[in-house]
């Protein structure tokens, strides 16, 4: 038994729609929650995604209690936290769970866990965590499918990250919250969603500085305490509905964005001649405008972000002319163009770029969605399609957007979801 997402397309969208909690920033604060003793730490703004779900059930394997007051409020309570072995089949499903890894070090100098999971979108090591535990005084054992990771005691270091990951720049900043002295990383990613972490471990009491720049100076602390935050919104998600409604909108109004985070996208809607109109937490799209062909590349922030390629390349399927996407982050990521093709898309896949052959005719079809945002990017086209579009796997995209289809149906698009075989 599976669930499918179907979609009738051509239904012009309407009305506004509130963008949730950020998922990258969330996967990382509920384990850095963990960090505070003997407290009760208040999440604001956790989006309802099944990822968070995960995150709960690991937080319970920890004798962590959970409750949530409130649909999008976490109350998380570390009094009767106990150091355990990861192993619930949470932590192999979720990529994120290895955030535990940095908070538990940091916490109890010892973690063991099973190899986390998530979307498959090509190599996406975490040696560069595990050069930076080893770089602060930690040992790593690797041993039938098992992290080993345990110190006498972490002591700050200078840590120079070869690719500037957003994974390892926040593992690394929660194993050094507690560690001894100085800990320097250079080259660190400075994704909005690493202020956001490291704005709140500050509020708990750590000593951070330089987030958002690519040098990032923690000096260690002995004690953090829980503290109430609110998570920033999130910007994949107000890209994909940006994207969604530069595709359908009649008018289109959306709400709690931070947009300066998406400035890169923006700028390259305007250049395709979408109608925006842009407020301090708000931005308007408006139809009306043919669409002109443009090239992206998607780089680390703040460039052009990798997850909103792929809901971008369905949106370019409808720009007169000829575009180019260039995939600098992930140069897997092009799994959704086979299924774009069978909607009637013109796409030719080389090495790490899609050449997209606009405007053509999309058509409803049986399509799969094989990761979290290739799933946004055949909603999109289910939206734009003529007929009905059958998404499988649905429950990658469940991962990642919060009530997506809820919040869609308010907007006057026709999708549903049933069960299959």
């Amino acid at each position: 038994m599976g669930n499918v997402i179907k979609i009738e397309g051509g239904h012009k969208l309407k009305g506004s729609v509130h963008i949730s909690g950020a998922k990258n920033a969330t996967v990382a604060l509920i384990p850095a929650a963990i960090l505070a003793n003997d407290s009760v730490v208040d999440i604001y703004g956790v989006p309802n995604i099944s990822d968070v779900e995960s995150l709960s059930i690991l937080l319970k394997e920890l004798g962590v209690d959970v409750t949530s007051p409130s649909s999008d409020h976490f109350q998380i309570n570390t009094t009767n936290m106990k150091n355990k072995v990861l192993d619930h089949e949470a932590a192999t499903k979720l990529r994120a769970s290895y955030y535990f890894m940095g908070a538990l070090l940091g916490k109890y100098k010892y973690v063991k866990m099973q190899m986390p999971g998530g979307c498959y979108l090509g190599p996406r090591p975490i040696d560069l965590h595990l050069k930076g535990f080893e770089a602060l005084g930690a040992n790593i054992e690797y041993h039938h499918g098992y992290y080993e990771i345990s110190a006498e005691e972490l002591t700050g270091a200078k840590i120079y990250l070869d690719v500037a990951s957003v994974g390892a720049t926040l593992n690394i900043m929660l194993a050094a919250v507690y560690a001894k002295g100085r800990t320097l990383i250079e080259n660190a990613a400075k994704e909005p969603e690493i202020i956001d972490v490291a704005t709140f471990l500050n509020k708990m009491g750590a000593n951070i500085k330089g987030a958002g720049t690519s040098v990032i100076t923690i000096d260690g602390v002995e004690n953090l305490t829980g503290t109430p935050h609110e998570i920033i919104p999130d910007r994949i998600e107000a890209g994909t509905f940006i994207i969604m409604a530069a595709a359908m909108a009649e008018e289109v109004r959306v709400d709690n964005i931070i947009p300066q985070h998406l400035e890169a996208l923006l700028s390259k809607l305007v250049e395709m001649g979408v109608d925006l109109e842009l407020g301090s937490d708000y931005v308007i799209v408006r139809s009306g405008r043919e669409l002109i062909a443009t090239d992206i590349q998607t780089q680390p922030y703040p460039g052009f972000a990798t997850d909103l390629q792929q809901p971008l390349t369905t949106l370019l399927t409808q720009a007169t002319g000829q575009s180019m996407v260039r995939e600098t982050i992930y140069t897997e990521r092009f799994k959704h163009c086979a299924e774009l093709q069978r909607m009637g898309a013109n796409i030719i896949v080389g090495q790490g770029q899609a050449l997209i052959n606009g405007a053509t005719p999309l058509y409803g079809a049986k399509v799969t969605a094989t990761d979290l945002r290739c799933g946004a990017s055949l909603v999109v086209a289910g939206l734009i399609a003529d007929g009905v579009t059958t998404i499988h796997d649905s429950y990658h995209i469940d991962r990642g957007y919060d009530n997506l289809d809820t919040k869609l149906i308010e907007l006057g698009a026709k999708i549903w979801r049933e069960d299959v075989e």
